[in-house]
């Protein structure tokens, strides 16, 4: 099994700043990617942040320059350091790995529970 647990969530006024991290734990062989994802219109889930396993990271639009995600590969944890938060950046927030959980097999997808992110104006 594995699970991903995400903590960091809170509220904020505009303008300030909150970090997310989100551990994964179980029968991992390799995690490809990890991310987080938020609601948004439309969607069940929007794109925010992206970080593949030796490739580059990647930010929605709307928070290039506010967010910043990094991995300790040695804990399987990623973060999202959010900075210069906005009101329209309230949202539950998910973790998101890609995982490959034996050397063998194929890559699955896993998300966390949610952290809830306000920002008050």
């Amino acid at each position: 099994q594995v699970q991903l647990v995400e903590s960091g969530g809170g509220l904020v006024q505009a303008g300030g700043s909150l970090t997310l991290s989100c551990a994964a734990s179980g029968s991992i062989f390799s995690i490809n990617a990890m991310g987080w994802y938020r609601p948004a219109p439309g969607k069940q889930r929007e794109f925010v942040a992206l970080i593949p396993t030796g490739g580059r990271t990647d930010y929605a639009d709307s928070v290039k320059g506010r967010f910043t995600i990094s991995r300790d590969n040695a804990k399987n944890t990623v973060y999202l350091q959010m900075n210069s938060l906005k009101p329209e950046d309230t949202a539950v927030y998910y973790c998101h790995a890609r995982i490959q959980r034996v050397a063998t097999g194929g890559t699955n997808n896993y998300w966390g529970q949610g952290t809830q992110v306000t920002v008050s104006s």
